[in-house]
């Protein structure tokens, strides 16, 4: 024992202060690395690295319980009912006021150089193409049947190249709106395309219509030639809106509406709110809001805001913060505030952009509800009528902050809707071009312990290295006093050990 304390003190006192620099430094070096490593992981991915190891890898090694086992298996009907709900809100949407791939995301190419569709967004669209404008009996049909490939194909110019090839065999409406979305370069030529796409797509409907009944292959094509149809209007409506024709547009969509009142999927009511608010016929957009802002009907950041925009539109103008906070706030002001709050709670990402606290980018072709996603949907065309309310924009900010006072877990519990999905970041970061846009992330995250720890770690070696570069005598002498009272407990334990044990008994485990 006595060998083992002679060869430790002998050691600690053989060692320089190169050495004290040399191990400070490189532990510096090695910690500053991971911290490097773990700050890049969190930005991208949204959680550490090291705490993700731990959980996903050691922690069923160490016994702890699998999330993925179903070890609640008796869960009540309520906590059920939540999940589905989480999953629903995690359903990924298509944007109701999406723009024209070929006369504006493509011109935003052109000039900036940039991408504003990611890979996930495109590809969803090409899903969706293939679920509303083909159905199994497009072979029957040559120009359905390249029609069919088309949809399926990566290149856009093989496409459009599929397209004029099917228009050579027949009037196509599929053909043509795939040349309005892609090839035409103005909404003019856009517009132009789907009138002629309006022509082919009313025949066959009509000739569908009347063999409906005749089978299954023929119903199948009667739901695919109504879809067609269906789009082809909507989008004619949305060129008159881009044109300035707003009064025409909301005609049209009002039509469309009546005409097919069951295809509410294509959400047809959020493209007319946004028309009406042009106009300013506040009283329409309130009968529409009395139509579908319903308990009954899944809800969207339109609904909610204009709800919310309406309600503060009664009392903006005369709104002050520091009247209200002396008298209180009035009947009217508190159904504004309270419309306000409903609206943030259902998506709190976008009052940063209405108040242009965060800057937008172009929309995606689907968003996500309660996303970042359908916040700058939402932002990207309703800013303008924001503005044009007087005061709807200084209410917002004196009031949309408090939503969270009354929310202060929303992963876990919600007050007026369901607790916020928690998968909305990740849907968020493949809908959205990372390149240039900051995900918003709700709630904000805190860094994780391991960054904290890692930085400590780090600034605490690079100290240690600097002190003992510039005072090697004095932090030897320190070192040494440190591990001498490190190693005093073992000491004294092994003292300790030594006297109550004998000694051939001691003398035959140290050989061991």
């Amino acid at each position: 024992m006595f060998g083992t304390e002679s060869s430790l003190s002998m050691f600690l006192n053989t060692l320089t202060p190169k050495f004290y620099v040399a191990l400070t430094g490189t532990s510096s070096l090695i910690s500053g690395l991971i911290l490097i490593f773990e700050w890049w992981y969190f930005r991208k991915y949204g959680t550490s690295f090291i705490e993700q190891v731990s959980v996903s890898h050691l922690r069923p090694l160490l016994g702890g319980v699998d999330s993925s086992s179903p070890s609640n298996s008796n869960a009540s009907n309520g906590d059920a009912d939540s999940s589905r709900q989480s999953v629903s809100e995690c359903k990924v949407w298509r944007n109701p006021l999406n723009l024209f791939r070929g006369a504006e995301y493509n011109r935003y190419t052109w000039v900036t150089g940039r991408e504003p569709l990611t890979y996930y967004d495109m590809n969803l669209s090409a899903q969706d193409h293939q679920t509303f404008f083909t159905c199994d009996s497009d072979h029957l049909r040559p120009a359905d049947a390249i029609m069919q490939k088309a949809w399926r194909e990566r290149n856009p110019q093989a496409r459009i190249s599929a397209a004029h090839e099917a228009l050579e065999l027949e009037d196509c409406a599929t053909a043509y709106i795939l040349l309005a979305e892609e090839e035409a370069t103005t909404i003019m030529e856009a517009e132009r395309l789907f009138k002629q796409a309006l022509k082919a797509g009313e025949s066959c409907y009509r000739r569908s219509q009347q063999l409906q009944h005749h089978g299954t292959q023929y119903e199948a094509q009667h739901r695919r030639d109504t879809n067609v149809l269906v789009y082809i209007k909507r989008r004619l409506a949305m060129c008159s809106r881009k044109l300035g024709r707003t009064r025409e547009a909301v005609k049209m969509m009002r039509d469309l509406m009546k005409e097919f009142p069951l295809l509410s999927m294509f959400n047809i009511h959020e493209n007319l709110l946004e028309s009406l608010l042009e106009l300013q016929n506040y009283a329409d957009v309130q009968a529409v809001l009395a139509k579908y802002d319903d308990i009954s009907l899944p809800k969207s950041a339109t609904i909610c805001y204009t709800a919310a925009l309406l309600k503060a539109r009664a009392v903006s103008d005369k709104f002050s913060p520091e009247a209200a906070s002396r008298r209180g706030l009035s009947t009217a002001e508190m159904n504004a505030v309270e419309a306000i709050h409903r609206a943030v709670e259902f998506n709190p990402h976008v009052p940063k952009y209405l108040l242009e606290m965060k800057s937008l980018i172009l929309p995606p072709e689907h968003i996500l509800k309660r996303g970042d996603s359908e916040a700058i949907a939402y932002a990207f065309f309703h800013l303008q009528h924001w503005k044009r309310v007087e005061g709807a924009l200084n209410l917002l900010h004196c009031t949309w902050e408090g939503t969270f006072r009354m929310i202060p877990y929303p992963l876990e519990k919600g007050h007026l809707f369901y607790p916020y999905p928690i998968c909305t970041e990740t849907a968020d970061r493949e809908l959205l071009p990372t390149v240039f846009h900051e995900v918003s992330v709700y709630p904000k995250k805190e860094l994780p312990f391991f960054i904290l720890f890692t930085a400590g770690l780090c600034s605490f070696t690079a100290m240690l290295a600097l002190l003992t570069h510039q005072f090697p005598e004095l932090m030897g002498v320190f070192a040494k006093a440190f591990l001498s009272t490190l190693f005093a407990p073992l000491n004294f334990i092994m003292e300790k050990v030594e006297s109550i044990l004998p000694s051939s008994l001691w003398h035959q485990l140290t050989r061991i």
